[in-house]
């Protein structure tokens, strides 16, 4: 299916696996709106596409539900949403030392938000519209410090499921994304990204660490894809397996 000339909110577009697919989206012909609660961050993710005519940003936080009513009043008529949204920050904590606030961010960001961008956005998309949302591979294979991160993306995919049933025929879709080399990992591992990263990708079965562009290839087979629905499509390089 061809996107040239639909209409595509990235939440989290201003870097990472939402600025790969916005660049992707954008090359296809569609019009595309990428957002986040940065403007900085949004406006030199315009500047490293080249500014584009069919590139709009718009500043919002997804989890304040006045600014995502905003956000769709002043968007209007969309063809799909896709959310990479996460913040993450302090959440990767052994029990003992974790932080309930940083525990409630993540929910925020991928639970809460991913929940009004449905229920907002719903209204907007056409019936050959679809919704993405990005879990990830700490719902199959969890670690030590990753108890919440886990158990959020396992609700998220639950929640995609249940959204896939309410909201049809709009098509409701997770891409569960492995280990992915984004900025996220000097939260995460620090010091030792570079040495975290090489470890696993000797482990995986495809012999290295994901990169932006695998998981936009993957969001976007979701968005032109109008017979997969309620599905959680796996890019992790054969982490489960291993």
């Amino acid at each position: 299916m061809s996107i040239s000339n639909q209409k595509i909110l990235i939440v989290g577009g201003g870097s990472g696996m939402g600025l790969a697919l916005a660049r992707r989206c954008v090359e296809a012909g569609a019009k595309v709106t990428i957002a986040g609660r940065s403007e900085d961050r949004l406006r030199q993710a315009c500047e490293a596409l080249g500014n584009p005519v069919n590139l709009e940003v718009a500043a919002v936080d997804i989890t304040r539900e006045d600014e995502v009513v905003g956000l769709f009043a002043r968007i209007g008529r969309l063809d799909h949403i896709v959310s990479t949204a996460a913040d993450i920050e302090g959440a990767y904590r052994l029990l003992p030392e974790l932080d309930l606030q940083a525990a409630q961010r993540v929910v925020e960001s991928k639970l809460y938000g991913p929940l009004l961008l449905a229920k907002h956005g719903a209204p907007r998309l056409g019936v050959a519209g679809s919704m993405t949302f990005v879990s990830g591979i700490a719902a199959y294979r969890p670690a030590a410090r990753g108890a919440v991160v886990a158990a959020v993306n396992a609700a998220l995919e639950g929640l995609v499921r249940a959204l896939a049933v309410e909201l049809a025929p709009i098509r409701v879709n997770a891409v569960s994304p492995g280990w992915v080399d984004t900025t996220i990992w000097a939260q995460v591992a620090g010091d030792r990204k570079a040495e975290t990263l090489a470890a696993m990708a000797e482990r995986l079965p495809v012999g290295r660490i994901g990169q932006p562009d695998d998981i936009a290839d993957a969001i976007f087979f979701l968005i032109g894809n109008g017979f997969t629905t309620g599905t959680t499509l796996h890019v992790e390089g054969g982490h489960r397996l291993v």
